[in-house]
């Protein structure tokens, strides 16, 4: 925890906890590297590609920007390794910034790929909304 005392508390706004599996979506040459490094520090190892994997994730950080695609499309396949109780965070720029998303892309978009916006966070120079599934679909065995 030593540099998150000198850096701003990204990975704590996120809920990043030691030893969960991260996997980032998205990456290009405009993400933080702060935030990164943030999130890496927290859980305690690199952040796994998308689609690298067929190991179960506990948080999705997917970088998303106005022209990236169909967000349906990539949050539905960002589901596909999520644990049942794993979280996607949607981080876009802020109002005012290259790539702006309207939060109201997100909000429609999330019901539709099968999951629930819960909450919205600060990193700097971009947002990030986090995104749930609904525990009558996630928990049950």
């Amino acid at each position: 925890m030593v540099a998150a005392d000198d850096a701003p508390n990204y990975a704590r706004k996120l809920g990043i906890q030691r030893g969960q599996v991260v996997q980032e979506w998205g990456w290009d040459e405009d993400t933080d590297d702060n935030i990164r490094a943030a999130v890496e520090e927290a859980c305690g190892s690199e952040l796994l590609d998308e689609g690298s994997t067929d190991e179960v994730v506990d948080v999705v950080l997917l970088w998303w920007r106005d022209g990236d695609g169909d967000l349906v499309d990539t949050l539905m396949d960002a589901i596909t390794a999520l644990a049942e109780d794993g979280v996607i965070w949607v981080l876009t720029p802020k109002t005012g910034r290259p790539g702006h998303v309207l939060p109201a892309e997100i909000a429609e978009s999330a019901p539709t790929a099968g999951l629930m916006p819960t909450s919205t966070v600060s990193l700097g120079d971009w947002s990030a909304s986090q995104l749930v599934q609904p525990k009558s679909r996630a928990g049950r065995r």
